[in-house]
């Protein structure tokens, strides 16, 4: 199965999954409604926004200055985004109105000529289109043509859809090869694969010849943004990087020529995600080979096992294979968020396990990390072990904090988290004209046509609470046809299907193959044990060297303060533990915490002595771990994932 398309949307999947559709049930009652107020500047002590403020002053509503970065407007992009996908799952009057009125306010405070970015607008008019590097203008439209893209597909509406149709005409009147337009690409990648999706949802061709020519172009010589800053009169400016620079954007090479993922995590996946996008869609064989090497260097030598990349503060980027501290990590969410969409891309390409897999990885620990259970804090920055006293302390990890925050000056990440869970029945299943692909074991019911047959295909359970997991398959006359079941990669040889009892065993790129006559009501049960496990890192992660952490299915579990008591750092576990699984519905939103038996070094230091000889022994300790993607929501306490082994 190739260049799968996907069945989820406004019409097709109904997710009825228990741990999603509180997500889900969040973003549209909790999350946003409070983002809306945090826009217009309603919420007290916290970081100001100001973003709806720019649209009204830019649309001539009210008087003012433009405040905040020069990407403010894509929160509002977002934002909208994610209510365009709780639109879909079910109507909200009151919602769509305000949406609606938002968007008048954006068609207000579009220009003639189709521009739309409000910094420029207000502040800066003679600069537009002279810094496309650091400028974050197609950055802008991107995210605002992936919301008119959604508002559409959820409502039929056309408003915004023109809106930004307008504005990429505009855009593709001043970028590309023809003589007089500037030869260049953007500096924040996004608007490629929005460009994409435009197309998909127009059929227009020039916004896909756009796309492919942004990705194209990209890291030609001469550089586009050397001869940009020449232009504007500053030859000598490099950007905050200097001879990095090229390498924080990608643009040090032509990206089939790149083999290894450098600079920015969020821009690079955004841009590799553009890549299998095209590649699927052109049958561009050296793009995707492109992609096929890039995924593999990011997941097997560049990610944490939570599924975050990007791990320095430097550039918000990448550093070298297998560093992968801890303490002193970077992880933004929007990384981890770009890496589920990067999957999710490559998995159209080609239908092989690896990339649900770490799509999987991401979701249910470095995605929902991000976000606290109550819908209101945030991190930007994810750390797999968190001493507060130490955070505090020390300037170099000064960018990071030991607890979420209700908002942030640079508030990218609290909207791309809003957008991504309302969209999650876009990640379950794919199909074509021969068959379904099931991608995630989230319940719930698509329907799907396959070779000019309807289809409806269910998944029940409770999963990643529990992996016994039922696949209902409904034609709705008896065909012949291929159904694709993922097979987790944590799971491996203990996973097991059967249809009325007959096993299947055809498992083929880590999808269990099911190609027969498939009858209204058949059921393929699935089983994949959930037992937790020890996991070690690669001994060339220096970090993690003589550590265990622990999964439970998909799931990393950590150690925190409130449980343990402090000093985490000190307990050790043995490689042969038991674990005792532990449903609590009133702990944390309700989750498996899992209990074992631990050590600590020998006490004796009441003195307060900072070295002493070494004394043998330990004492023993009961461990409780929980969802590393639940932590932080009971108080500030310290955290950790990785654990000495003894």
């Amino acid at each position: 199965m190739k260049s799968t398309t996907t069945t989820g949307g406004a019409s097709s999947t109904r997710v009825s999954d228990p741990f999603w559709t509180s997500y889900r049930d969040l973003v549209r009652n909790v999350i946003v409604p409070y983002q809306w107020e945090v826009m217009n500047d309603r919420v007290e002590d916290v970081a100001k926004s100001h973003a709806i403020a720019n649209f009204r002053i830019a649309a001539g509503r009210e008087e003012g200055e433009f405040y905040g970065y020069r990407f403010q407007d894509s929160d509002v992009a977002k934002w909208l985004e994610a209510v365009a996908y709780s639109l879909a799952s079910g109507p909200d009057e009151s919602l769509e109105r305000l949406a609606d009125d938002t968007i008048e306010l954006i068609g207000e405070a579009q220009l003639p000529d189709g521009y739309l970015n409000t910094h420029y607008t207000l502040a800066h008019p003679e600069l537009r289109w002279r810094n496309e590097r650091e400028s974050h203008e197609t950055y802008v439209s991107g995210h605002m043509i992936e919301a008119a893209v959604a508002y559409h597909r959820a409502t039929g509406k056309r408003r915004l859809l023109e809106i930004m149709m307008k504005n990429a005409d505009h855009i593709d009147s001043v970028y590309g090869p023809e003589d007089g337009k500037l030869h260049g690409y953007p500096g924040h990648q996004e608007l490629e694969l929005a460009l994409v999706r435009l197309y998909e949802a127009t059929g227009v061709e020039r916004y896909l010849r756009l796309a492919s020519y942004f990705i194209d172009e990209r890291g030609k010589k001469p550089h586009f943004f050397v001869e940009e800053a020449a232009a504007r009169g500053q030859p000598d400016d490099l950007g905050p990087f200097k001879e990095r620079m090229f390498e924080y954007n990608q643009s040090h090479l032509p990206v089939r020529e790149q083999k290894t993922a450098t600079g920015h995590a969020v821009r690079a996946v955004y841009m590799y995600s553009a890549m299998a996008d095209l590649a699927a869609i052109n049958r561009d064989a050296g793009l995707a080979e492109a992609c096929r090497t890039l995924w593999d260097d990011v997941t097997k030598r560049q990610m944490f096992i939570t599924g975050g990349i990007g791990q320095q503060d430097f550039w918000e980027g990448f550093s070298k294979d297998y560093d992968l501290p801890n303490a002193t990590t970077y992880n933004e969410t929007c990384a981890s968020i770009g890496l589920v969409f990067w999957a999710r891309r490559m998995a159209r390409l080609e239908t092989r396990g690896i990339y649900y897999d770490v799509a999987e990885r991401a979701l249910y620990n470095g995605v929902l990390s991000g976000i606290s259970l109550d819908g209101k804090k945030y991190f930007y920055v994810n750390l797999l072990e968190s001493v507060p006293s130490a955070i505090s302390a020390r300037r170099d990890t000064d960018y990071a904090a030991a607890t979420r925050q209700g908002w942030f000056p640079c508030a990218c990440c609290p909207p791309n988290l809003a957008r991504l869970i309302a969209s999650i029945d876009d990640y379950i299943y794919s199909s074509d004209d021969s068959g379904v692909a099931v991608h995630l074991y989230i319940a719930s019911e698509t329907v799907a046509s396959v070779g000019g047959v309807s289809v409806s295909v269910a998944v029940e359970g409770d999963y990643p609470r529990s992996g016994d997991v039922r696949v209902r398959v409904s034609p709705e006359r008896a065909a012949r046809f291929t159904v694709r079941v993922r097979v987790p990669g944590w799971c491996g040889a203990d996973f097991s299907a059967a249809i009325g009892g007959r096993a299947e065993t055809d498992i083929r790129d880590g999808y269990l193959v099911i190609d027969r006559d498939w009858n209204p009501g058949d059921v393929v049960d699935l089983t994949m044990p959930m037992r937790p496990r020890l996991i070690e890192a690669n001994p060339s992660v220096i970090a993690d060297a003589g550590k265990v952490a622990v999964m439970r299915g998909p799931v990393v579990y950590c150690l925190e303060e409130v449980d343990n008591g402090p000093l985490l750092s000190d307990i050790a576990v043995d490689g042969g533990v038991a674990f005792e699984e532990r449903y609590e519905p009133e702990l944390l939103g309700g989750v498996v915490a899992l209990y074992f038996d631990a050590e600590r070094g020998a006490g004796g230091w009441g003195d307060g002595a900072l070295y002493r000889e070494l004394r043998p022994g330990s004492e023993p300790v009961r461990v409780k771990a929980v969802p590393y993607y639940s932590w932080d929501n009971r108080g500030l306490n310290s955290m950790l994932v990785w654990m000495r082994r003894t």
